[in-house]
Parts: structure tokens; C-alpha cells; sequence
């Protein structure tokens, strides 16, 4: 007799080893999966397929205090698509929606299998990074906005650029923020690049890169080389 690796009660439920089929174990197999299916659209942001706020909110909390324990560096990126306002007064909210999944595309291919991108609210994503110092975070938070600025979203004849403004910072071990502190102070960076002028990544100790110098192709690949799998 094959026992199945769940139990109802104390009782392990048990079903025939000659193959035949067994309802019990049918059923706790499709329940077992419609479970696995709830879990992930409770944590999925339906739109982008990014993990959303109520996962984020659970999650930073978990990684500071492994950052506590292990005494390893954890970095946070904020990112808003810049005028989102204005991109969807003109192109209207279908149209936002794709933008939203567009970016959202690149991030997911920009980051590590280890790393967290959620979408924050609205146009806004955060991305933690685990085991990440400020400068690889940095690194990080740049090939993104490179990305998304060197990035077309085709809308029929028209080609439209779309550019983002990030905020950046690392929580260390010896930190003393709360998760809504250290929320407010890369947001507070992320509001920096947007009185900057946009299209920037703002973060401590971080130099403002001048969007407008052309990019070799050494750089180019040096820039999106970074964290290959």
C-alpha cells in the first residue's frame, strides 16, 4: 500500500500500489494545485505577473531581519516611469497598461532569479535585492534605466520612448530602520532624481550620470553584462 505524503486527521489516506486509480489521492492533487493557484495570484500582481504590494510588505521585513542575522548587505531599488500622467492623458489607459507590462518585462529580465521585483502601486516598482551592496544595486538600478530608455513600445505607427526615474539604497546589519523607514529614505531618492531632471538614479554617494553622453559599445556591454547568470 502506497501512503500519500498528506494526511487528513491523524489517519494517513492510502490508495492501491497496482496502478489503479485512486479519488482520494485525485483530489488531493487538484486541491493541492487550486491551493498553489490561490497562493500565487494572492501574491501576483494580476496586470504585470510582477509580485504585488501585499507580497512586497511581507517580504522586505523577512530580508532585513535575514540582513540582521547574517550580516549580509540588502539593497532596495524605486522605480516610476517618468510623466505617466501625461502618457496616459495623451495615449489613454489601455495604452498605460501596456507600458506598465512593457517595463515590467525588463525588469524581470534585467534582475537575478534571487531578486524581488514588485509592482509598488500604480507606476511605481520596488526591487529588493538580496545579498546586493549599494554599489552592485547601483549597477543594478542604472542597466534598468538604461533599458527602458533605449527600449521601444510600438503602438501601431508609432514608436514611443519611455524613461524612468529610480531611487536607490542599501540597508546594513548594523541599520536601525523600520521597513516603512527604509521605504520613506530610497523614496526620498527616488524624489530626487525626479527634481533632477528625470531619467536619472539617485542614491547615497552616487554621482548623476549625464544621459545625453553617447554610450560606446564596450560600456554598452560592460552596462548590461552586469549579474549574467
Amino acid at each position: 500500500m502506497d501512503s500519500l505524503s498528506h494526511s487528513t486527521g491523524d489517519l494517513p489516506l492510502c490508495c492501491p500500489s497496482s496502478g489503479q486509480s485512486c479519488q482520494f489521492k485525485d483530489e488531493l492533487l487538484t486541491l493541492r494545485n487550486e491551493v498553489n493557484d490561490l497562493r500565487h495570484q494572492v501574491q501576483t500582481d494580476a496586470l504585470t505577473g510582477l509580485y504585488n504590494f501585499r507580497f512586497f510588505s511581507n517580504i522586505l521585513p523577512l530580508e532585513m531581519e535575514r540582513t540582521r542575522r547574517a550580516i549580509q548587505p540588502l539593497s532596495l531599488i524605486i522605480l516610476d516611469i517618468d510623466h505617466f500622467k501625461q502618457f496616459n492623458d495623451r495615449w489613454g489607459h489601455e495604452l498605460g497598461n501596456q507600458a506598465l507590462i512593457h517595463v515590467a518585462q525588463l525588469i524581470a529580465v534585467a534582475i537575478r532569479k534571487l531578486d524581488f521585483a514588485c509592482r509598488f502601486g500604480g507606476e511605481e516598482f520596488a526591487i529588493v535585492l538580496p545579498n546586493t551592496d549599494l554599489y552592485q544595486a547601483n549597477n543594478v538600478a542604472e542597466r534598468l534605466r538604461f533599458s527602458i530608455a533605449n527600449s521601444v513600445l510600438e503602438v501601431g505607427n508609432n514608436l514611443i520612448y519611455l524613461t524612468a526615474s529610480l531611487g536607490v539604497d542599501e540597508f546594513k546589519a548594523t541599520d536601525t530602520d523600520s521597513p516603512q523607514g527604509f521605504i520613506e529614505r530610497v523614496d526620498a531618492w527616488l524624489y530626487q532624481a525626479k527634481y533632477a531632471g528625470r531619467n536619472l538614479v539617485k542614491g547615497p554617494t552616487i554621482l548623476p550620470v549625464d544621459t545625453t553622453t553617447n554610450v560606446t559599445a564596450d560600456e554598452k556591454e560592460a552596462l548590461f553584462g552586469t549579474f549574467h547568470d
